[in-house]
């Protein structure tokens, strides 16, 4: 009896400290958003850093010469987020408007027949609830707060140098802390390698999907297409529901600016865009394996984008993945990971030293 009452206090303290770090986390986002930034970006400068190194390049010049290509994209990618979006919010009212005027006319439109079959039915006030014009502005306040994250890019960068700068000795402190060095270090090795190639294949990947939906929208002339494929860049990173998420502003906008075809010829666009990056190169060079399950994707969404806002929702997929590439690289937390995936995973080899 007394083992069960000491179990039952011993998991409340843990799931009281949970929560206290939950609300820490949630009032310090201010702070803890870069800092997370950071951490995201010096994973994907590691692998060019990492590659410079094998080549012969001191680690000083392959530091020097990521971090100007980090600066570089920072400029272009803050330029970009701050001119698309003053842009789309100055012209946000006549959106607004003229989607006013085409639920007017859908509502005039279906009263008809709703009187004809005796339906009473208040469309307008359904219409009210759901309005695209939130979804618009959700969509900018998004992108904006990526852009006054990018604006405290001074920090963000200093952060990024000291973590590429001790990212070559790291492995040696551990080495000399660890009680088993050779077993933990194979585990943090197995992490840092699976982490680094996702996060570098999946940034790749979702910067071709928004390359290649700016460019779609710009040939058949929706406005801003620079600001959605910046949105639909940044919402790749959300396995199943994020492509659905990024399609719905500029379908929208399509409906608004160019008439109901453009806007069923958007839906199409992405349709293909995403079945072709998401179902047949991605799981070429991530692998099958390296999925989440969609509840699973759904509430970290949720969950994140609570504690940390619009960044965090951003950030909710590789977060959670972060995690569950740590747990399946140690085999005694490898069942956790399995519930965590999108379904069953092949069968692992025993982790090893290579040969």
């Amino acid at each position: 009896m007394n083992n069960v009452s000491n179990k039952f206090t011993i998991g409340l303290v843990q799931l009281a400290a949970l929560l206290i770090i939950i609300a820490g986390v949630r009032t310090a986002q201010d702070l803890i958003v870069p800092f997370l930034l950071s951490i995201f970006i010096a994973t994907i400068a590691a692998t060019p850093m990492f590659w410079l190194n094998k080549r012969g390049a001191p680690s000083w010049l392959s530091i020097c010469l990521v971090m100007i290509g980090i600066i570089l994209s920072i400029i272009f990618i803050g330029g970009l987020v701050a001119q698309s979006t003053s842009s789309f919010t100055e012209k946000l009212p006549f959106y607004q408007s003229q989607l006013l005027v085409l639920q007017q006319e859908l509502v005039n439109s279906v009263t008809p027949f709703s009187t004809y079959l005796n339906l009473e039915l208040d469309l307008a006030g359904a219409l009210g609830n759901f309005s695209p014009t939130t979804l618009l502005k959700v969509a900018s306040t998004t992108i904006s707060g990526l852009g006054s994250v990018l604006s405290n890019s001074f920090l963000i960068i200093l952060t990024v140098i000291f973590m590429l700068a001790e990212a070559t000795s790291f492995p040696k402190k551990l080495n000399m802390v660890l009680a088993n060095p050779e077993k933990s270090l194979l585990y943090f090795s197995e992490f840092t390698k699976n982490l680094n190639n996702y996060i570098a294949i999946k940034t790749t990947l979702s910067a071709a999907t928004g390359l290649v939906v700016a460019i779609f929208l710009s040939l058949i002339g929706v406005d801003f297409p620079i600001l959605w494929g910046l949105l639909a860049f940044l919402l790749n990173f959300v396995p199943n529901i994020g492509s659905i998420i990024a399609a719905i502003p500029p379908v929208i906008l399509a409906y608004v600016q160019l008439g109901s075809l453009t806007a069923s010829l958007v839906i199409v666009g992405f349709v293909i865009i995403n079945i072709l990056i998401g179902s047949f190169v991605e799981p070429k060079y991530l692998g099958k394996g390296l999925g989440l399950s969609p509840l699973v994707v759904f509430l970290s969404l949720v969950f994140w984008g609570w504690v940390l806002g619009p960044i965090g929702m951003l950030l909710s997929v590789p977060l959670t993945m972060t995690a569950k590439l740590a747990l399946e690289a140690n085999p005694s937390t490898n069942g956790i990971a399995i519930l965590l995936g999108a379904s069953e995973p092949p069968e692992q080899e025993e982790i090893g030293p290579s040969d």
